[in-house]
């Protein structure tokens, strides 16, 4: 019995080890990978920022006096995740949306601190390039913890409005992250990402209707996945564990802040948009039915009506 118990000990240890050597040689065959330019639409601008090109686009309304918006995008997506909202509410607002580094079609670069408090002073930054005075600044799940950081140190930034954002709650589970700090696995990861099946299904999740994620979408997103320095610049943003601890700071925001939350987001609940609330002292919170964590996307009338009717609350003197 015990030399049976042995063999099964050593044959359990062998296919351990022959998993983790087939996982390297995975992780470890490379992608192919497009020119950025190559890539780029006829809209699409770009400008370097210390040292890294950061795609972006504009959609300036007819007035001059018109308030300045940034919209920062959620984690593996980009700029292309406000196409229905921009045109309604270019209106009324100068709309700027960008690429994070590390996503869409902006550097991907390996050297860079991908944490959320540097990502929103590449943001300020960003900001001053294009000489805005003063700005509203919005963020969907990911880039809502970002815009939160822009909020809290730019001192001209008037509003900020959440998306779902991933303040409280990132949505990552806790052993993916600490996972990713063993090798191959952030590689994996990102490899995982540039598969355009895997992502349809993982995005679907996410819809409360699911139909919406369709071929354009799906072109849209997997357009940072094919663009040059991709596999080495996910792999070090995964590689790297970032504990912000956001919620504990969002007292400190005194802007304007308006919440717009997706009810049928199946990671986060109605207790987690009243501890927002909650958190924000100067704050509204807009519930929208029927949409789930892509909130914009999925009831993008009812959230630009409502970021026109606050524009007022936005940029009032916090």
């Amino acid at each position: 019995m015990k030399a049976f118990l042995g063999t099964i000990l050593k044959l359990s240890i062998a296919l351990i080890i022959l998993g983790y050597i087939s996982l390297i040689v995975y992780a470890l065959l490379p992608l192919e990978e497009t020119p950025t330019k190559e890539l780029a639409a006829k809209e699409d601008l770009f400008i370097e920022i210390n040292g890294y090109n950061i795609r972006y686009r504009e959609y300036l309304a007819a007035k001059e006096s018109s308030p300045n918006l940034i919209l920062i995008h959620g984690f593996g997506n980009n700029l292309s995740s406000w196409r229905s909202i921009t045109p309604i509410l270019s209106e009324v607002y100068n709309i700027y949306i960008l690429d994070l580094l590390g996503f869409g079609l902006s550097d991907k670069p390996t050297d860079y601190d991908y944490s959320n408090a540097n990502q929103a002073e590449t943001v300020s930054e960003l900001a001053e390039a294009l000489n805005l005075d003063s700005f509203i600044v919005g963020g969907h799940s990911l880039g809502g913890a970002i815009a939160f950081h822009v909020a809290m140190n730019n001192q001209k930034t008037k509003g900020l409005i959440l998306f779902n954002p991933g303040i409280i709650n990132t949505g990552v589970p806790e052993f993916a992250r600490y996972l990713n700090l063993i090798f191959p696995f952030a590689r994996v990861s990102a490899k995982q990402f540039a598969d355009r099946d895997f992502r349809e299904e993982f995005l679907k999740r996410s819809y409360h209707d699911p139909s919406i994620v369709d071929e354009q979408v799906m072109d849209d997103i997997m357009l940072g996945a094919r663009s040059e320095g991709y596999l080495t610049g996910t792999t070090s943003m995964l590689n790297k564990f970032y504990d912000a601890n956001e919620a504990e700071l969002m007292h400190k925001v005194k802007n304007p802040t308006l919440i717009v939350f997706g009810v049928e987001d199946r990671n986060k609940s109605m207790e987690e948009a009243l501890e927002l609330k909650n958190g924000f002292k100067n704050s509204k919170l807009e519930l929208i039915k029927d949409a789930g964590h892509y909130v914009h996307e999925e009831s993008p009338v009812i959230v630009s009506e409502s970021i026109i009717q606050e524009m007022f609350f936005l940029i009032e003197q916090s």
